[in-house]
């Protein structure tokens, strides 16, 4: 193993902050009572729950009996779509969807549809935003849920909520953002944004994992999709996990202090690493909006190497970083975001994300400027392709796509 480690993969899971360690330690050990136990100790775990849900609740300006905690994104998502559509089929059974969304709503809804709901997916442009002409054709009168995430984890374009929600509202149907992502990285109101369902989790934000929510708005009716006592309002039964849930209302507690500070500070880790790879390396190309990201996503696609390789190569150096979300970075083939970007295959599989964290440095940002395009280089001296490329001037491409032209020099705009 490599004796330096640089962690780039923050959008799977972030580092612990040290104040939300130490907020969960009594939990784990002192303070350890079942809090659905009558006895103080128990009643101490309860106690310690419901703060930690008024936290959740401030971070994205929702009431504390709005707040449902589960274990972790996944399960939220699965309790909104799932409970939503069961609760209300007798109103529809058509639900619409991006095209670019997590595996958790995806495989969710795809589950959905063999048991009789129909699903439309909605198609993004080339930055990876949602057709918003499109949404308006596909609501139809059995159509009762939208669910659309605030910011992808790949790409990091942040969706123009507002606007989808203005849309969704007008024809009275519930929707669903997931903000796993966004909540506590960048400002979110549901009340503003008028917002019905909203899924969010700890483990991005510096906090324990085991622990996330889902925001349902008063009056919103889901069907628990586990079964057993009457934790969390009868939405989510099972022994709630103290200890992280503690950690998960720390965390949103810090989120809220840091939001600006934290902005400001990984934009300028993005800047300069985009800017650093873009003038050492020839054909990278930006996936995703160049404005409307993420201040901590990076995405790049790397022409004439392959990505395997190159992941393991990074590692090899102490670099870790990401193929696409964290659920799919072991397909090794192209992403289904980038392919929703029609983004050309040859390209498409060697695209590797960064996401930086507030504990990144300067120095570590140097060293990959420094190391990758090295990497880069030795891999594309054992590419055929690159090796045609450069004797001919001319491309064999591995199938239909965004011209390459398309995506070069989207970088010169960060």
């Amino acid at each position: 193993m490599n004796a330096k480690q640089i962690y780039l993969d923050n959008q799977s899971n972030t580092r612990i902050d040290d104040i939300v360690l130490d907020s969960m330690l009594p939990y784990l050990k002192e303070n350890y009572g079942n809090p659905q136990s009558i006895y103080s100790l128990g009643q101490i775990s309860k106690d310690a729950i419901e703060q930690a849900r008024s936290s959740v609740a401030k971070l994205i300006n929702a009431q504390n009996n709005e707040i449902i905690f589960t274990s972790c994104g996944s399960e939220s998502n699965n309790l909104a779509i799932k409970g939503f559509a069961y609760s209300n089929s007798k109103k529809g059974k058509h639900i619409i969807v991006s095209s670019i969304e997590h595996f958790s709503i995806l495989n969710t809804v795809k589950s959905l549809s063999a048991e009789g709901f129909e699903i439309t997916y909605l198609p993004v442009d080339k930055e990876g935003f949602v057709d918003l002409e499109e949404l308006k054709k596909s609501i139809r009168q059995d159509t009762i849920l939208v669910s659309v995430q605030h910011a992808n984890t790949e790409i990091g374009v942040i969706q123009n909520v507002a606007e989808i929600s203005k849309i969704v509202k007008e024809k009275n149907i519930t929707l669903h953002v997931d903000a796993v992502c966004t909540a506590g990285i960048i400002p979110i109101d549901v009340i503003s944004l008028n917002i019905d369902l909203l899924t969010l989790a700890s483990s991005v934000i510096y906090g324990p994992k085991g622990a996330a929510a889902l925001y349902i708005k008063k009056g919103t009716v889901i069907k628990a999709q586990i079964n057993g006592g009457i934790q969390e309002f009868s939405k989510r039964a099972g022994t709630e996990n103290v200890p992280a849930i503690v950690g998960f209302g720390i965390a949103c507690d810090i989120a809220m202090s840091e939001m600006n500070k934290n902005f400001e500070y990984v934009e300028i880790l993005r800047n300069k690493l985009v800017a650093g790879l873009k003038e050492k390396i020839k054909y990278i190309y930006l996936n995703g909006s160049i404005t409307n990201r993420l201040p901590n996503n990076v995405n790049f696609s790397i022409e004439f190497v392959e990505g395997e390789a190159l992941f393991l190569m990074l590692d090899a150096k102490g670099i870790m970083a990401a193929s696409g979300s964290s659920c799919a970075s072991k397909s090794l083939k192209m992403s289904h975001v980038l392919t929703a970007l029609n983004v050309d295959t040859a390209v498409g599989q060697g695209s590797i994300v960064f996401t930086l964290s507030k504990f990144n440095t300067i120095e570590e940002i140097d060293y990959v400027i420094e190391e990758f395009p090295k990497i880069v280089e030795r891999l594309r001296s054992m590419s055929p392709l690159y090796d045609h490329f450069i004797q001919t001037g001319s491309r064999m491409k591995a199938g239909p796509g965004t011209d390459y032209d398309d995506h070069h020099d989207h970088c010169d705009n960060i």
